[in-house]
C-alpha cells in the first residue's frame, strides 16, 4: 500500500511532536511554514517550505498544528487562512493513545502518546492533545482547542472552541469551560468558566 503524503504546518514544538506521532501509513514529506528564516532544512534534517508545496503537491494531507498560550484565540484564523478544503487535513493519532471506540474525533486533530479518550467523548475539529492527559466519559472538547500535557477532564464537562488547557490541569465533572478561556498550568477547575476567561490556581480563579 501507497503511504501516505504529509505536510505538517507550521514548523514549531507541535509539529515536531506530532512527527513522534505518525504511524507507519505515512511518508512525511516536511514542514510548511511562513516564516522565510525557518524555510530550507532544519539542523534536524526535515525539511521546510513555503506554502507553495501545497499547490505542487495537491495529494498530500496537512496536518495544521498552530497555537500557543498567546495565539490561541486565533487558532482558526490562522488555519483558515491557508484556503484548504476540509478533505486536505488528517488527523494523527498515536498508537500509544487510547481512544474508545464510542468517542469520535474530528478532523486535522492530533493526539499524543498516552492519551486516554473514554466512552461517548466527542473531540471537535483543530484539536491538539498533548501526552499523557485524559478525557473522560460524555465530555465534549470544542474545536481548535489545545490541551497540555497530562491534563485530566472528569466526565460530561463541556469545554468551548480556541480554549487553552495548560499542562497539569484538573477539571471537574459536569461544567462548562466558555470559548476563548485560557486555564493556567496545574489549575484545579471546580465551576463552570464563562467565555473569553483566564484562570488559574487551586482552586482556579480570574486573573
Amino acid at each position: 500500500m501507497d503511504k501516505i503524503k504529509l505536510l505538517i504546518f507550521p514548523y514549531n514544538g507541535n509539529g515536531l511532536e506530532a512527527l513522534d506521532c505518525l504511524g507507519d501509513q505515512f511518508e512525511f514529506i516536511g514542514f510548511v511554514d511562513d516564516t522565510p528564516e525557518k524555510q530550507g532544512v532544519t539542523k534536524y534534517g526535515h525539511k521546510v517550505f513555503s506554502r507553495e508545496i501545497l499547490a505542487e503537491l495537491p495529494e498530500a494531507k496537512v496536518l495544521a498544528v498552530p497555537g500557543s498560550p498567546t495565539s490561541y484565540k486565533i487558532r482558526n484564523e490562522i488555519i483558515s487562512n491557508l484556503k484548504l478544503p476540509v478533505d486536505r487535513f488528517t488527523t494523527i493519532i498515536h498508537p500509544k493513545a487510547s481512544v474508545s471506540a464510542l468517542a469520535s474525533v474530528g478532523h486535522n486533530s492530533l493526539i499524543m502518546a498516552g492519551v486516554v479518550i473514554t466512552s461517548n467523548a466527542i473531540i471537535g475539529s483543530h484539536v491538539c492533545i498533548l501526552p499523557n492527559s485524559v478525557i473522560h466519559h460524555d465530555c465534549v472538547i470544542g474545536n481548535y482547542t489545545l490541551l497540555g500535557s497530562s491534563v485530566s477532564i472528569a466526565g460530561s464537562t463541556i469545554v468551548g472552541n480556541n480554549c487553552y488547557i495548560g499542562s497539569g490541569t484538573k477539571i471537574i465533572n459536569n461544567v462548562s469551560i466558555g470559548d476563548h478561556t485560557l486555564i493556567g498550568l496545574g489549575s484545579n477547575v471546580i465551576k463552570s468558566v464563562e467565555a473569553n476567561s483566564k484562570v488559574v490556581g487551586n482552586p482556579a480563579k480570574s486573573i
